[in-house]
């Protein structure tokens, strides 16, 4: 029988997570709810600290059990984790079936995942209705002790806002950008930090890839042209192109379709995020770019490909920019996915054929909506603010269009000390006092 820890597993040294009152409000709804996310982003330790028991399906011969009798993994005190329950994909109708058969229960069993099962040994039955699903992210500013979380997402949707100082460096903002939001890095060195984030990738390259049922170097040619291509819109035909762009005939090493699925395997792994784009209801999907966006879990992951440090990207402000950006939208992601009425889709992008575009659209259930420009340093904030405040009016020029007013628009800074309104009313915040 396999092994169920059980008594106070609770972490001794958890450090809080916005998603915990995500999980505490499924665990209310649902049977089971599913925590999945990015290796070591601390989805197990979140999962411990609403739980009283625990199965580890990769420890000792749990995973040859779990192949030949999945119910044993449920056995334990109740909320129940079972952790990288993928590895035995049955697991999840069985969990589904226990639901069904104590409908009365919430909060039962809590799955945790770093990947989602391939095609063909995906579960049954979805778990629509039985199975709350929840995203995990590395850790973010707020959560990691480095921004204040004064000026919060969910005060912006209701009109709440006040003034606020950053303590941020940019220095501190450098290191951060390379640390990452590791639960395991928070305290560490950056040059620390770099080797933990380089091993990880190596595993994954060496380890998970191989798993899949495919191969490293073309896996490692992707990260390294999405790295070079982060928060671009490319095309697989151009990722193809910057993967084997020395060889003349393309079609020898690669194809479009092969990419795709290089691409799709690394979403199924939380490695990287795609960010649609936003088609407001009173524009034609036609003449928007609405193809996925990609940024890395975390934007120490690009550093790590591109073999930045904090001293490099003093000296490439351009690729620090980027990475910022990348930053930016892995916090974005974790504090609308905490707003109550959140849309199917937290963060999206905007891109016309005009060539005006804004960085991050969050959009509630409702309706409401917000803009969000990103820049390095305070210095591009007029010219950002302009190109808010002319998307603002170019979607609300038609009097008899179905889109509304947005509730606020700002520009997220890295480099800035105060978080203000300007006169056009556009925001400037320092990522350093943005919060949940």
């Amino acid at each position: 029988m396999a092994d169920s820890l059980a008594g106070d597993i609770k972490p001794k040294a958890y450090r809080p997570r916005i998603v915990d009152a995500q999980i505490e409000r499924y665990m209310r709804i649902f049977g089971a709810v599913e925590i999945t996310g990015t290796k070591w982003c601390g989805k197990t330790w979140s999962a411990r600290a609403h739980a009283a028991s625990i199965t580890y399906v990769d420890r000792n011969n749990n995973l040859a059990a779990a192949k030949a009798d999945s119910s044993l993994m449920l056995l334990g005190d109740r909320p129940h984790v079972v952790d990288e329950w993928q590895l035995a994909p049955a697991i999840w109708d069985e969990v589904r079936h226990h639901v069904d058969d104590d409908s009365a229960n919430k909060g039962q069993w809590i799955l945790t995942g770093s990947s989602t099962p391939l095609n063909e040994n995906r579960p049954n039955h979805s778990g629509a209705g039985r199975i709350g699903r929840i995203r995990m992210n590395p850790l973010t500013l707020y959560e990691s002790g480095l921004s204040t979380g004064a000026v919060s997402l969910s005060g912006l949707f209701e009109h709440k806002f006040a003034a606020a100082k950053s303590e941020i460096s940019t220095q501190m903002l450098l290191d951060a950008v390379c640390r990452g939001g590791w639960p395991e890095a928070v305290a560490m060195p950056v040059s620390d930090a770099q080797i933990l984030i380089r091993e990880y990738m190596r595993l994954t390259l060496t380890e998970s890839v191989p798993k899949q049922g495919k191969d490293p170097d073309v896996a490692r040619r992707l990260l390294d042209s999405l790295a070079r291509n982060i928060s671009q819109a490319v095309t697989f035909k151009t990722l193809r192109k910057d993967m084997y762009g020395t060889e003349e005939n393309l079609d020898d090493f690669i194809s479009e379709r092969t990419v795709s699925g290089y691409t799709a395997m690394f979403e199924n792994m939380f490695v990287i995020d795609p960010i649609k784009g936003w088609v407001p209801p009173a524009r034609d999907p036609k003449r928007l770019q609405t193809k996925a966006r990609r940024y890395f879990a975390d934007p120490s992951i690009a550093a790590a490909m591109l073999g930045m440090s904090p001293a490099a990207l003093i000296g490439d402000w351009q690729t620090f920019g980027f990475l910022f950006e990348n930053l930016c939208i892995r916090d974005l992601l974790v504090y609308a996915r905490s707003l109550l009425d959140i849309g199917i889709e937290p963060v999206r992008y905007y891109h016309d054929d005009s060539g005006l575009e804004c960085d991050a659209i969050i959009e509630l259930s409702d309706g409401r909506w917000g803009g969000i420009e990103i820049k390095p340093s305070e210095d591009k904030v007029p010219e950002a603010a302009a190109n808010l405040c002319r998307l603002k009016g170019k979607l609300l020029r038609n009097p008899s269009a179905r889109t509304r007013e947005p509730e606020f628009l700002a520009v997220l800074v890295g480099v800035g000390e105060f978080a203000y309104q300007r006169d056009d009313g556009v925001y400037v915040i320092p990522v350093g006092v943005l919060g949940a």
